[in-house]
């Protein structure tokens, strides 16, 4: 129906995450329409954070170098770490202030049905930094029942004597922490609650 080069752009963008090809063939319509130099930045900036962004080694939140920005910055509180399942669940509570800890960015939640085993998430490396002398350790997954599963799971990995808690009330039940304003966020963090009281 249309040239070569339109129906790859359209079958590209439809692979995007909440694009239809509807509005994809929009997308691609308008992107045909627009002069060379207005469309030409997005390419660019595209390639750009390809070649540029990868993973903190140490939380792995997005960085670009070998650490994010949070991990490099010596003014946080290194006692405490937020675990939480991707790097956009992060941005949510940086705005809220309420927090001013490290994180753990798990790279996913828990889900046998979805093939999503502890081994495909970033468990191990968090015992591993809670060893180093973290005292308390905030599961902020989103409260579905696969974030929920994940949270129990981290909370009986977690050695004795580290305080364990989860995000308070305030997060809607089968809502992502992206999409949670900074008002909810922020009652969530200051009323979290104990999820193991073993500490020594």
């Amino acid at each position: 129906m249309y040239s070569p080069a339109v129906e790859r752009l359209i079958t590209e963008l439809s692979r995007l995450p909440g694009i239809g090809p509807r509005t994809a063939q929009r997308l691609a319509f308008h992107m045909l329409k627009v002069r060379p130099e207005d469309i030409l930045p997005l390419a660019a900036a595209i390639v750009d954070v390809k070649e540029k962004i990868g993973f903190c080694r140490r939380c792995f939140n997005l960085a670009e170098g070998e650490l994010c920005t949070i991990c490099a910055d010596a003014r946080r509180d290194e006692s405490l770490i937020c675990v939480v399942e991707q790097p956009a669940d992060i941005v949510p509570i940086e705005r809220t202030r309420e927090y001013r800890g490290l994180y753990h960015v798990l790279g996913g939640a828990l889900s046998p049905l979805d093939g999503v085993d502890p081994a495909d998430l970033h468990v191990a490396e968090l015992i591993d930094r809670v060893a180093d002398g973290v005292d308390e350790v905030i599961v902020a997954t989103n409260p579905t029942m696969t974030g929920e599963a994940t949270a129990l799971y981290i909370a009986d990995l977690l050695p004795a004597g580290v305080r364990v808690s989860r995000l308070a009330s305030g997060l809607p039940v089968g809502g992502d922490l992206e999409y949670a304003d900074e008002l909810t966020l922020g009652r969530a963090f200051t009323g979290r609650r104990e999820m193991r009281h073993d500490t020594a």
